[in-house]
């Protein structure tokens, strides 16, 4: 037997469906205009990414939207096995996706074969040096924007 997806979960649904999924797409923009910011050389955590484009809490979201972005040559979400770099939808501008990492430090894990071999070597390229268990010194190499409010990462960040 279906049950029926909750208020909340029907309205965003219902909205999608009329064209309100703009919200999610103000969203995205703001991601990847704060990922575009990104100094070559440097990372950031999806964290904060997410305080940066004014969605403290929302490290995931930040997640989403990297994986929603479209390499210019074909259709494969970011962190496919393509060359950066990859594009908004909506704009066409370019999105360094590579610099983007989690808050331990690592490249996190993809379903596409290779895409982490591939951002590590994007990395790489920029300057960006791994240690010995694959992790990035964010001590050395994580971006401070100014006005971004705290840099310190908390829990689950």
């Amino acid at each position: 037997m279906r049950r029926e997806p909750s208020r909340p979960k029907r309205r965003r649904v219902e909205a999608a469906e009329a064209g309100g999924a703009r919200g999610i797409d103000s969203s995205y923009a703001r991601i990847y205009a704060a990922v575009r910011r990104i100094p070559r050389g440097r990372v950031a955590t999806y964290g904060l990414i997410a305080r940066v484009a004014g969605l403290p809490g929302h490290a995931r979201q930040v997640g989403y939207a990297l994986h929603a972005l479209r390499g210019e040559h074909d259709e494969a979400g970011a962190g496919s096995t393509r060359d950066a770099p990859a594009r908004d939808t909506n704009s066409g501008r370019a999105v360094p996706w590579q610099r983007v990492i989690n808050a331990r430090g690592e490249i996190s894990l993809r379903a596409e074969l290779g895409a982490e071999r591939l951002q590590r070597a994007l990395l790489e390229q920029e300057g960006v040096v791994f240690d010995a268990a694959g992790r990035v010194s964010l001590a050395r190499f994580l971006w401070r924007p100014r006005g971004a409010g705290s840099t310190r990462r908390p829990r689950g960040d």
